[in-house]
């Protein structure tokens, strides 16, 4: 015997007892007349775009991936104001249970020992370090051609703008790493980097030596990358055949 829900309703599986027809829709005023909220209304925004997704891919006569899309008003406000409506509950909830511990006024008129900005700076902070790096030109009698300081702030150049620029470099559709493996690796270099170089910026916090904590800044990500790349290629193919076999049996060709 098919479940009912608390109302008596029946329950179908295929969404056609939760979900009315096209021709029996309600309109926008008459779902938000009803008295069960924000939450029912959600459920059944949910509950009509899987059984329109299920719909096209039956009667679709396309072999390739067919691509969805829905009003903005009231399907994706509807989803949006529920994913919203989670997170903001989440950030009050955890600002009520764990608030922030508030330390000391500042005292002006005495320098703080350590200086450190915030942690999600630590990059930009370690890049300003790079002094080892900076060649010194036999020319101008081993002398280096800029400062430091200035090296470190071409550095934070570099290092952004070849994180804007990748978007323009990388103009494929693929959606998971394992479809292109390389741009998979230079992200796992890029975040492994990101933390090398995050802790070579508190190297005077951490318990290694200075010359070798700056080698593994740099080798870390390179072998990082390395090993994502090897990973996700050898997976490749195995994946790619398992997910066309799974796509074509979800919606066979016509």
């Amino acid at each position: 015997m098919p479940p009912s829900d608390d109302s008596g309703e029946e329950v179908r599986g295929d969404g056609t007892g939760i979900v009315a027809p096209d021709d029996e829709t309600p309109t926008w005023s008459e779902r938000k007349a009803r008295t069960e909220g924000l939450p029912r209304l959600t459920y059944e925004y949910f509950e009509r775009a899987r059984r329109e997704d299920q719909d096209l891919r039956t009667e679709s006569s396309y072999i390739e991936r067919d691509v969805l899309g829905f009003p903005t008003w009231p399907h994706e406000m509807i989803r949006n104001l529920a994913l919203t409506s989670f997170f903001v509950g989440m950030i009050i909830f955890l600002a009520a249970a764990l608030p922030p511990h508030i330390d000391a006024p500042a005292n002006p008129s005495q320098t703080p020992p350590v200086i450190l900005p915030d942690w999600y700076l630590y990059w930009s902070f370690g890049l300003l370090k790079l002094g080892p790096l900076n060649p010194e030109i036999s020319m101008l009698g081993g002398q280096k051609l800029m400062a430091d300081r200035t090296y470190g702030v071409l550095a934070n150049l570099v290092v952004v703008g070849f994180i804007a620029i990748v978007p323009f470099l990388n103009k494929g559709s693929a959606r998971r790493p394992v479809e292109q493996p390389f741009w998979a690796a230079v992200g796992v270099f890029g975040v492994i980097f990101a933390l090398t170089i995050s802790v070579l910026s508190i190297k005077n916090l951490v318990p290694l030596e200075p010359h070798l904590l700056f080698d593994l800044t740099f080798l870390l990500p390179f072998v990082g990358g390395f090993i994502a790349y090897a990973v996700l290629k050898s997976m490749r193919e195995g994946y790619m055949f398992e997910l066309n076999r799974r796509y074509y049996r979800l919606r066979p060709p016509k």
